[in-house]
C-alpha cells in the first residue's frame, strides 16, 4: 500500500468517525428532547391528580362541615325547644307568684 491509499483511508476513516459522532449528537439530542417531553408529560399528569386530590378532600371537608353544621343547628334548636317547654309550663307557676306577691304588698 502507498503514502497516498494509507493517507486516503484514514481520511475516509476521520470521515466516518465525524458521521458517527455527528449521528451520536442528533441521537443525543433528540433523545434528550424526548425525555424532556416526557417529564413534562409525568409533571403534568402528577399536578392534574394532585389538583384532582386536593378539589376531592376540600369536597370531603365541606361535606363533613356542612353536616356538622346541620348537626349543631339540629342541637340547637332541640335545646331551644327545650327550653321553651320548660318557661311554657313555668307560666303558670310564675303568675300565681306574682299574683301571690301583689296580694301581698296590697294587704300589708
Amino acid at each position: 500500500m502507498s503514502r497516498a491509499e494509507i493517507l486516503s483511508e484514514i481520511k475516509q476513516a476521520e470521515e466516518e468517525a465525524k458521521k458517527f459522532i455527528l449521528l451520536a449528537n442528533e441521537t443525543k439530542t433528540r433523545k434528550i428532547s424526548e425525555a424532556r417531553a416526557q417529564s413534562r408529560e409525568i409533571i403534568k399528569k402528577a399536578e392534574d391528580e394532585a389538583s384532582q386530590y386536593s378539589a376531592s378532600e376540600i369536597s370531603k371537608a365541606r361535606e363533613i362541615a356542612k353536616k356538622e353544621r346541620e348537626k349543631n343547628t339540629e342541637k340547637g334548636k332541640k335545646e331551644a325547644q327545650d327550653i321553651k317547654t320548660k318557661a311554657r309550663k313555668n307560666i303558670a307557676k310564675a303568675n300565681k307568684f306574682i299574683l301571690t306577691e301583689f296580694e301581698r304588698a296590697v294587704n300589708a
